[in-house]
C-alpha cells in the first residue's frame, strides 16, 4: 500500500473539516463519538502543567510560543501547537488542548480535553525525581479527581460517559532512557537495556490497566520517535560526533516493537471493551530526519533555538539572538523538541492511526 492511501482516509477528513457546513456536520459528528481527549506524558504533550510546580522543567516564556495564537508562550515546548492539540482540532474539539494545573481554567474548560502530561517526566518514577516533576501515578491521581469533577459538574450520567467515549493518549518513554538509563548510573547498575526496557513496558501496562478501570476504552500509545537523532543527542554521540545515536534508536525500536506485538494484543484481549491501539510515529519523524528536504524542511540537525545543538528550556530564552527566521524550515524548535509544523505531520500519523478504530 502506497503512503498516499495509508493517509488517504486523513486527508480526506481534514479536508472535510476545513470545509464549509458539510464540515461542521463531520466535526461535530467526530465530537460525538469523541467527547473528550485525555492526556497522559511527558515534554511531547505537556501543554503548560509544568508551570504550575516547583520545577525548572519549563518553556513558559519566550521564544516558546511565538507561533501560537498571539505568540503567549504556553508552557509548550515548541514554536506552537503540539501534535495533541492538532489531534484535538481534528475530532471537532478545541484547538488546543489546556494543562489540568492552570488554576484559572474550570471543569467546563476541561470537560472536552485536558493534559496530566509533565515535561522531563517517565513512566520511571526515578525520572521525574530527577528535575522534580510529575510522576505518571500523580497524572493518575489528578485524572480521578478529574473524574469526580466533571460528574459533580455534568452529572453521573454524562461524566461516566465523556470518561467512557474520550480518546486516551499516551505520549512518555524517551525521558527514562535519555535523561535516567543513559545518563544517570543507577538504573544501568541495576538493568540491562533490555531489562529496563521491559521494565518501563510493565509501567505502561500498568497506567493503561488504571485508566480502564477508571472507565476509560478509546485508547492511543504513541511510541518512541527516533530519540538518537535529537539535535542534543547528535552533540552527545562521542562515538560518531554529530550523527545520530544509532545506539539510542535501537532501543527505541525494540521498545515500540515490544509494545505494538506484545502489550496492545495482551491488554485488548485481557480488558473488556478496551479499544488500544499503537501509533507509530518513529517512521515519519525517521524518513524527515535522514531526507529534510523531501517534506520541505531545510535543517534537521539543529534547533531554531540560540545554536540548536544543545538549547532547550531556559537556556533557550538566554540565546534568542541566534533564533532562527522561519522554524516552519526547521524539524526542531530546540535541541530535543519539534517545532510545530513537524507535530502537525506527527499528528497526522497518529489520526491516521485511529480515524479506524475510533470514528
Amino acid at each position: 500500500m502506497s503512503s498516499l492511501q495509508r493517509c488517504l482516509p486523513w486527508l480526506i477528513l481534514l479536508l472535510v473539516l476545513r470545509g464549509g457546513g458539510g464540515g461542521t456536520a463531520v466535526a461535530a459528528a467526530a465530537a460525538r463519538k469523541v467527547p473528550a481527549i485525555i492526556v497522559f506524558g511527558d515534554s511531547s504533550v505537556d501543554t503548560g502543567n509544568n508551570n504550575f510546580i516547583p520545577t525548572i522543567a519549563r518553556s513558559n516564556f519566550w521564544p516558546y510560543g511565538l507561533d501560537f495564537a498571539d505568540g503567549h508562550p504556553t508552557g509548550r515546548f515548541s514554536n506552537g501547537r503540539l501534535a495533541t492539540d492538532f489531534i484535538s482540532e481534528a475530532f471537532g474539539l478545541p484547538a488546543s488542548i489546556p494543562a489540568y494545573l492552570d488554576t484559572t481554567l474550570t471543569i467546563d474548560d476541561l470537560a472536552a480535553g485536558v493534559s496530566f502530561a509533565s515535561a522531563s517526566t517517565g513512566l520511571d518514577n526515578a525520572t521525574a525525581g530527577i528535575l522534580s516533576v510529575i510522576t505518571m501515578a500523580e497524572q493518575l491521581d489528578y485524572f480521578r479527581e478529574y473524574k469526580l469533577r466533571l460528574k459533580l459538574a455534568k452529572g453521573d450520567a454524562r461524566g461516566e460517559e465523556i470518561i467512557r467515549e474520550a480518546l486516551y493518549i499516551w505520549s512518555i518513554g524517551t525521558n527514562d532512557f535519555i535523561e535516567n538509563y543513559y545518563n544517570l548510573p543507577e538504573r544501568r547498575m541495576q538493568y540491562t537495556a533490555a531489562e529496563y526496557e521491559a521494565y518501563l513496558l510493565g509501567l505502561a501496562e500498568s497506567s493503561i490497566r488504571a485508566v480502564h478501570a477508571l472507565g476509560g476504552r478509546k485508547m492511543d500509545f504513541t511510541g518512541l520517535t527516533p530519540m538518537g537523532c535529537l539535535p542534543a543527542e547528535r552533540m552527545g554521540n562521542r562515538g560518531d560526533p554529530g550523527q545520530c545515536n544509532e545506539e539510542y534508536n535501537a532501543v527505541a525500536r525494540s521498545f515500540n516493537a515490544k509494545l505494538q506485538q506484545a502489550v496492545v494484543p495482551k491488554l485488548n484481549k485481557e480488558l473488556p471493551g478496551l479499544h488500544l491501539v499503537y501509533a507509530d510515529t518513529y517512521d515519519v519523524l525517521d524518513a524527515v530526519v535522514r531526507k529534510p528536504s523531501d517534506y520541505g524542511f531545510e535543517n534537521a540537525e539543529r534547533g531554531c533555538c540560540g545554536t540548536g545543538m544543545f538549547e532547550a528550556g531556559y537556556f533557550c530564552s538566554l540565546s534568542t539572538s541566534l533564533l532562527c527566521t522561519n522554524p516552519d524550515k526547521y524539524v526542531f524548535f530546540d535541541a530535543i523538541h519539534p517545532t510545530e509544523r513537524m507535530y502537525n505531520m506527527l499528528a497526522d500519523k497518529v489520526m491516521n492511526t485511529t480515524l479506524h478504530v475510533f470514528l
